[in-house]
């Protein structure tokens, strides 16, 4: 087999045996590391994927893990956030935010960060306690499980209870959404 392939089949079998961890398909409660072939590390783009989240089973979220960071921002020119707006809702203020196609699409690893800073651009009032965590988890799983959700809705009135807590509580800390 060329070297070239080689390769190429050997981060795809380290992507894969992460995504086996991640999901917790079949792994015990302690595992192994995994070695494929000759590879002695992790090559850095799956080594800075996001914790996985949990349900409140404690069970893990499945999710697709991303096989190469992009090097480039091919969204880099467009906004990724298309409008918000604050409305009131049964348990309090809610922030509605409407991501772009390419809000949806941008998978570059400064782009969530990009995208945070316009909701403050277009809802200056977001930027309180939990709120970004919230967010991030909108970008980071929601994006993942639920592309086509038309908006990620984001209250002030929830906890602050960091981002890992954040993403067990399925984006919604202090309670499911109404």
């Amino acid at each position: 087999m060329p070297m070239r392939q080689c390769g190429k089949l050997s981060g795809g079998l380290i992507a894969f045996s992460l995504a086996l961890v991640l999901t917790g398909c079949g792994a015990a409660e302690e595992s192994s590391p995994v070695i494929v072939g000759s590879v002695t590390s992790v090559p850095q783009s799956v080594a800075q994927v996001p914790a996985a989240p949990t349900m409140a089973t404690g069970q893990p979220i499945s999710s697709p893990v991303p096989s190469t960071t992009p090097q480039v921002d091919q969204f880099a020119d467009q906004p990724l956030i298309d409008n918000t707006e604050w409305v009131d809702a049964i348990d309090g203020r809610r922030l509605m935010v409407f991501p772009t196609q390419a809000g949806r699409q941008d998978t570059f690893p400064t782009a969530g960060d990009r995208a945070w800073q316009e909701v403050l651009t277009l809802a200056p009032d977001a930027d309180t306690p939990g709120m970004r965590d919230q967010f991030l988890c909108h970008w980071d799983w929601a994006r993942i499980v639920a592309p086509n959700k038309t908006s990620w809705n984001l209250e002030p009135w929830r906890p602050d209870v960091g981002y890992q807590a954040t993403v067990n509580a399925l984006c919604n800390p202090g309670g499911p959404e109404r």
